[in-house]
């Protein structure tokens, strides 16, 4: 019995040794970002996606408008809120990727485990939302063409070339900004591409405050109507709300751990949903004017920004510069995602192996071309009817996995680990969120954070399995 004690204890030393030589090699070679406005652009990049652009406005379309966002607001910010401080607080601390963090603060073999599962979701995330943003560009490219009229989207996703073509488009426009240094590629790239995309969103915005239907599109987005307000209801806007800041996976730890401690971590989180859901909201006021104008059901669902909103832009006037831009927006949103998740990949594979930059991503835009090709093809050739209690294809299960497992389960794990003693301890997450200037972590939130926070989570997640198999 004391031989075994003994040799577990050379064991974990050994073991602690190694993590702890790894961890100095990787803080050496670590590079970081140039500013705070890059940190917050990077951030809210990562957060601002389709699920903002896309899935907000439906969503909100079909669960009552204005009743909807208010909730959904409320729900932000006690859900996902804390989740992001937590996240970002682990990789500041951390200063390593995903693959790794867990392990340095907890000094524990055990723990690297969530950090190997983190991993896994980006990839599983990367390999749909690449398509995603290729579909996207596709409907940019239609408009800015005069195309307007051939833009079936049945026909596109039931369309290998097609798929394939604009899939490699997205992602070698990722590989080539990803590429070089930190600073002189993505967060050069992010600050335009973010400045852009707000620029763009007011111009639509203010484009929709203009049109015949604007008073009562505005009027059903803005004004709550309390009657409307259900279970289900919350539980939805909980759900998106939760899962609009992408926290789970390490997209915002990654971020986390290029910056430094000049301010602390609430005042930054807040600073990143602010962005986020002025997005958000902004896209519901360019796409309900547009609804209550042309006598579109904005209950419509997934299909109102791919059928629905193409068909109004192809015949209103100056339909192909409104098209266009609306587009061109999108597009942005969805390769700043791309970008984030591309980018966690990359520096997981830097430590994994001692890589250079160049030399992961290169590796890693052959390895998200192959897994993206299931989805891909999973419109045509490679569809199964095994998918349709997911959705129909590939891509909504590899959706599901992402939104109903890694997510939920991802922010669990970030959570217990930063307020229990069995991971980082709730005297260190609170040391290192209130390093520097700004809003503070208190001790009174303790309780809500241990005890309330993981059990919405789990619910979250418990209604996601119970919503998709046994309803």
């Amino acid at each position: 019995m004391l031989g075994r004690k003994l040799r577990t204890s050379c064991l974990s030393g050994v073991f602690l040794k190694n993590i702890r030589g790894k961890v100095l090699e990787t803080m050496e070679k670590r590079e970081q970002l140039g500013s705070r406005l890059g940190f917050i652009m990077l951030s809210a990049g990562c957060a601002i996606g389709c699920g903002n652009v896309w899935k907000f406005p439906w969503m909100c379309g079909q669960n009552g408008g204005g009743s909807f966002m208010l909730v959904y607001v409320i729900c932000l910010l006690i859900l996902g809120l804390p989740a992001m401080v937590m996240e970002l607080s682990v990789g500041r601390a951390a200063q390593t990727s995903p693959l790794y963090m867990y392990e340095k603060l907890s000094g524990k073999r055990k723990w690297k485990i969530p950090g190997i599962v983190c991993l896994i979701g980006n990839i599983a995330l990367i390999a749909f939302y690449s398509v995603v943003a290729g579909w996207i560009i596709y409907y940019f490219v239609k408009f800015l063409t005069g195309q307007k009229a051939d833009l079936g989207f049945e026909k596109m996703i039931t369309t290998p070339s097609i798929n394939v073509g604009y899939l490699l488009i997205a992602v070698v426009i990722t590989f080539v900004i990803l590429s070089f240094r930190l600073q002189g590629g993505l967060e050069r790239i992010t600050k335009y591409m973010m400045s852009a995309l707000l620029v763009l969103m007011l111009v639509l915005a203010i484009h929709s405050f203009t049109l015949s239907g604007a008073k009562d599109g505005l009027a059903f987005y803005l004004i709550p109507d309390f009657s409307k307000i259900s279970g289900t209801m919350i539980v939805k806007a909980m759900n998106q709300a939760f899962f609009t800041l992408s926290v789970g996976m390490g997209g915002m730890a990654i971020f986390g751990s290029y910056i430094g401690k000049d301010h602390s971590l609430m005042g930054e989180s807040v600073r990143v949903v602010v962005l986020d859901t002025f997005v958000a909201i902004t896209a519901g006021l360019i796409i309900f004017p547009a609804c209550f104008t042309y006598g579109v059901d904005q209950t419509s669902g997934p299909s109102l920004i791919f059928i629905t909103l193409p068909n109004i832009f192809a015949n209103m006037p100056y339909g192909r510069l409104w098209g266009s831009l609306f587009f061109l927006f999108m597009a942005f949103a969805a390769l700043s995602t791309v970008l984030a998740v591309f980018e966690n990949i990359i520096c997981c594979g830097m430590e994994l192996t001692g890589a250079s930059r160049r030399k992961s991503s290169l590796v890693n835009l052959f390895l998200i071309i192959a897994l993206s090709v299931p989805c891909v093809l999973g419109y045509n050739v490679w569809s199964w009817d095994g998918f349709a209690v997911f959705g129909g294809a590939v891509l909504d299960f590899e959706d599901f996995l992402v939104s109903n497992l890694f997510l939920p389960l991802g922010s669990l794990v970030y959570l217990l680990f930063c307020v229990t003693r069995y991971g980082w301890g709730w005297e260190n997450y609170k040391a290192e969120v209130n390093t520097g200037k700004g809003l503070k972590v208190h001790d009174w939130m303790r309780g809500y954070l241990t005890y309330g926070l993981p059990l919405i989570v789990i619910f979250i997640f418990l209604f996601g399995i119970y919503d998709k198999f046994f309803k």
